[in-house]
């Protein structure tokens, strides 16, 4: 799971790219990146940290141009090392081009090598780099963009959202299940997009809508164009963004995130009621789910867990051991809050049980007489191949053990997840239109070894052989 943002503005880009990674910082920790153009040059600036850590006004002020993307990453394939920080830049023909994608692909090792048999030689263990030469050989042929995003969404199995700058264009698609967020943006002097609405809102801007799936997008000096490149029968949008991912002010296809959780939250207490004294938002994440609880149980909100606002998101660490030195540093009682009280403990989730178990035991030494753990999703029982980093069963408490064994697990006094059922209902989404793969373990795309769902994808006719210089798609004007 990453971050991307693509932007053209007329009064330069590098300093709204800067304030829109910013607010995309949750979605990655590891490393941040910017490529701008200006002119026939490509100026890029990246680095493993924070977007404050890797950027500073005079790199800013270095990246010159009206066009430009952006990175922020969260590792789900590749070695933590600095070539695999993005945008990747490929250069050919007098075009210059820089890519940034959001996803994971689950066909990367076969597509590589045939690559590599071709002579293809890579620098990266990344997934992107796959994309940008697809991309980059068939602009060398057609020169059409049209024609190599087409290629891609043929050849590419799994979750993508990608930005690409080439010259002073960016291109930005999504794949056709729609299984990583993608929106747009207009702003003072052009027009944005993002992984999420929040970039668009550090900017000032208005959201326009979510960039389809199977959408390309082109943004240039003339205004936004979008062509349909592929239709499928359903959609497969992430479930986990709306459980844990995306921030609750984020508005994602069509829904406020926060409404989301809020009714999570609601139904949770209608699924096993418990009769408690307060009730405690695991924060941040968890503070939308507590908030609706509180307001249908009745039972008053009280914050008795207090977070370190300058620690990072430790699901996303990338070691266990990192996760767990953590949560103390990351979280501390409200003791008065807490002290002789029956309490209703909400999270968002349970994936390795770790942080869990740690938290339980916290609210327990500050004196709490129950713990009543509640959680905004279904049991995780199954890998995500898609981008979050659940990477195997083994590391799952749910995979192989039932609710009752979970809540010893982790030392609560009772334990409910939300069903199903309600978490779609709360969504908005049918459950044919949402990837549900690590709570049911089956899968929008086809992956060996596990079940999947029927998918059909079909696509667009469009111009083929067009010069890149002058290839304009089917306009659809949004200012």
């Amino acid at each position: 799971m990453c971050g991307i943002v693509g932007i053209v503005d007329a009064s330069g880009v590098s300093f709204p790219l800067y304030y829109a990674l910013y607010a995309l910082q949750h979605r990655g920790q590891e490393s941040a990146g910017i490529s701008t153009f200006e002119g026939t040059t490509l100026y890029t600036h990246k680095a493993q940290g924070l977007v404050a850590e890797v950027f500073n006004s005079q790199i800013l002020q270095k990246l010159q141009g009206n066009a430009g993307i952006g990175h922020v990453r969260y590792p789900t394939t590749g070695s933590k090392i600095p070539e695999n920080v993005q945008p990747f830049n490929f250069r050919y023909l007098g075009l210059e081009l820089s890519i940034a994608h959001n996803g994971n692909l689950v066909n990367t090792a076969e597509l590589r090598a045939e690559y590599e048999r071709r002579g293809q030689i890579f620098s990266t263990t990344t997934d992107t780099e796959i994309i940008g030469s697809i991309i980059a050989d068939a602009l060398r042929t057609s020169k059409s963009m049209e024609d190599a995003v087409r290629l891609c969404m043929r050849r590419l199995r799994g979750s993508y959202s990608v930005v690409a700058l080439v010259n002073g264009t960016v291109y930005a698609f999504r794949d056709p299940l729609g299984i990583k967020p993608l929106c747009i943006g207009k702003i003072d002097h052009g027009y944005i997009v993002a992984s999420e609405s929040v970039a668009i809102d550090a900017l000032d801007g208005t959201l326009l809508r979510d960039v389809r799936p199977g959408e390309l997008v082109c943004i240039d000096e003339d205004g936004l164009s979008s062509t349909q490149i592929a239709t499928a029968n359903r959609r497969a949008h992430c479930i986990f963004e709306y459980i844990y991912f995306a921030r609750a002010d984020s508005v994602m296809d069509g829904t406020l995130v926060y409404d989301v959780r809020r009714r999570i939250g609601q139904r949770l207490y209608d699924a096993k009621p418990v009769e408690a004294d307060t009730v405690c938002p695991v924060p941040d994440s968890g503070i939308a789910y507590a908030a609706g609880y509180a307001e249908r149980s009745c039972i008053p909100f009280v914050e008795g867990l207090m977070k370190n606002r300058y620690m990072g998101r430790t699901f996303i660490m990338p070691t266990q051991q990192q996760r767990e030195r953590a949560v103390r540093i990351k979280l501390n009682t409200v003791r008065g809050n807490l002290k002789d009280k029956r309490v209703v403990l909400v999270d968002d989730s349970i994936v390795r049980g770790t942080t869990s178990r740690r938290i339980v035991n916290m609210i327990r030494e500050a004196g709490a007489e129950e713990i009543h753990l509640r959680v905004g999703s279904p049991p995780i029982i199954a890998p995500c191949y898609l981008g979050v980093d659940m990477p195997t069963r083994a590391e799952l408490i749910a995979s192989s053990r039932d609710v009752e064994a979970v809540r010893e697990s982790v030392g609560a006094t009772t334990l409910a997840y939300i069903p199903l059922e309600d978490l779609v209902e709360a969504i908005g989404w049918s459950e044919t239109n949402l990837c549900t793969g690590c709570l049911t373990g089956c899968y929008p795309v086809d992956i060996p070894g596990e079940r999947s769902c029927h998918c059909i994808v079909d696509y667009v006719a469009g111009t083929h052989q067009a010069d890149l210089s002058s290839f304009k798609m089917e306009k659809e004007r949004t200012a």
